[in-house]
């Protein structure tokens, strides 16, 4: 079986009898002594354990982007370049985010700074931080406790765009990242990183029940808070079919495999109902792994895709060595955590058809904080009205008030063929509780989670009144928060 390959801090890296599921940050920690990278949570909620992957973007170019060593398993950075807090200082001198966080008096314990520094060293490689909240998002995924956020936020705007000559700039020149095929084993384990859709099916023939990763998002946590030990994970990650991202037939294929930083830099202009959940969907680092694969093949009822997905009348694309079945997205979800993947089986592309004309579509996700937080309920709408202001379709599906992702059918039937006007809307809400029976948990209450359901199909109606319709970066108030 093959080693593990990669570049830490530029230095080659060759390994062979390490559990493939030890998270890059125990490998940090307990292996080399790069004790710099720090644990807080273990479940990528803190941005302590931060560090900087060079890899490719949605354009296949290379970049530079943060994300939680505490999520990703040791094989996911098989011949991708690492860089943790100890490789900014080069030569003795000290990186210019370092510098300027220390004279912004942004760090007081210490603890956190390392993860923040990484954060903000995306922050000084990107081209594009051209508005103020995306600053904000750059930065959300990092919790300091004792500092106080002001200085933090000075220093990530001194150094956005900075782009400086230093060694992570050569390594974007000199460096063209692919994703690496892998057969590793270790004791029980084994992990494999087929490079291509033949590869991937003569690894399902011997293992057909095989659990698939790719960003770690949700499985790590198996391993970080449950101390699982899955004995064979098959990553997708290298497979270069399902990291399509295009438009298609007037509408748009979304790769499973994309990452969901890459989904929202090309939502923004083509989609943005699809750009307003994914601002808020989680911290950068987190969609800097995530993927839109994962987050609908997880299955979770508060997922935040689905809902708006199902909205915009996406299809699912299943391929196994069998062929190609395409599903709409409602019959993907058969059960609490269940999908319709047979053994054997991907799924390939989200298809997002064409907008009818006079449709009118948004997203809204409603949680306890506005970033980077579970959502309470998640929604996604869209309403087509024809020219006598009659509702000629409507699409309403939520997140968090079912066992699955779900369409509110009744009250899209009570809609239809009705004016839009908020004297239907009011009819028609009624049905929203013989639609949705929710449950009562940390979250929300099931009486809560039944109000916010009216209130947020109110909302879309009277926002739906504004013309143009509102962009994301104009209306931060699409997230809700619930104090």
């Amino acid at each position: 079986m093959e080693r593990l390959r990669f570049f830490l801090n530029d230095r080659p890296i060759e390994e062979t009898g390490i559990a493939p599921t030890t998270t890059l940050l125990r490998y940090l920690r307990d292996r080399v002594h790069l004790t710099g990278t720090k644990e807080g949570c273990a479940e990528g909620d803190c941005g302590a354990c931060s560090v900087a992957v060079l890899e490719q973007d949605g354009q296949g170019a290379p970049t530079l982007r943060a994300v939680n060593a505490c999520l990703l398993l040791l094989p996911m950075v098989q011949g991708k370049r690492v860089y943790t807090v100890e490789a900014l200082r080069e030569g003795g001198k000290y990186h210019v985010v370092q510098e300027t966080l220390a004279r912004t008096l942004g760090s007081q314990c210490g603890y956190c700074t390392p993860g923040i520094a990484m954060s903000m060293l995306e922050a000084c490689h990107r081209r594009d931080l051209d508005e103020p909240w995306k600053l904000d998002a750059q930065m959300c995924g990092n919790l300091c406790r004792c500092t106080g956020y002001r200085p933090i936020r000075e220093a990530a705007r001194e150094v956005a765009g900075l782009r400086p000559g230093d060694r992570f700039a050569r390594a974007l020149a000199e460096t063209q990242p692919e994703p690496m095929a892998l057969a590793y084993e270790a004791g029980a384990q084994r992990f494999f990183t087929p490079d291509s859709l033949e590869a991937l099916w003569v690894v399902l023939d011997e293992h057909p029940t095989a659990r698939f990763v790719v960003g770690g998002t949700d499985l790590s946590l198996e391993v970080t808070k449950r101390y699982a030990e899955p004995p064979l994970l098959v990553s997708l990650e290298a497979v270069p079919e399902l990291r399509v991202l295009e438009p298609r037939g007037g509408g748009h294929r979304l790769g499973a495999t994309v990452r969901l930083t890459d989904v929202e830099d090309y939502a923004r202009a083509v989609s943005p109902p699809l750009e307003r959940m994914l601002r808020y969907f989680g911290s950068r680092q987190i969609k800097n792994r995530a993927t839109v694969g994962g987050n609908l093949c997880t299955a979770s009822p508060i997922g935040d895709l689905a809902p708006v997905l199902l909205a915009l009348g996406a299809e699912v694309v299943l391929r196994s060595r069998a062929g190609e079945r395409r599903l709409p997205l409602e019959d993907f979800f058969v059960g609490y955590r269940r999908t319709a993947l047979a053994a054997g089986e991907v799924l390939a592309f989200v298809d997002v058809p064409a907008q009818p004309e006079g449709a009118r579509s948004l997203a809204y996700k409603v949680s306890k904080r506005r970033e980077a937080d579970i959502s309470s309920v998640s929604a996604g709408f869209r309403a087509v009205v024809d020219g006598e202001g009659k509702v000629a379709e409507a699409r309403l599906a939520y997140g968090g008030m079912a066992a699955t992702p779900a369409r509110a059918r009744r009250t899209e039937a009570a809609l239809v063929g009705q004016p839009w006007t908020e004297a239907s809307v009011e009819q028609a809400l009624p049905r929203l509780r013989e639609d949705f029976q929710p449950l009562s948990d940390h979250r929300g209450s099931a009486w809560y989670r039944a109000q916010l359901a009216e209130n947020l199909l109110r909302g879309f109606f009277h926002e739906t009144l504004s013309t143009p319709m509102p962009r994301l970066a104009e209306r931060h108030s699409a997230t809700v928060q619930v104090r």
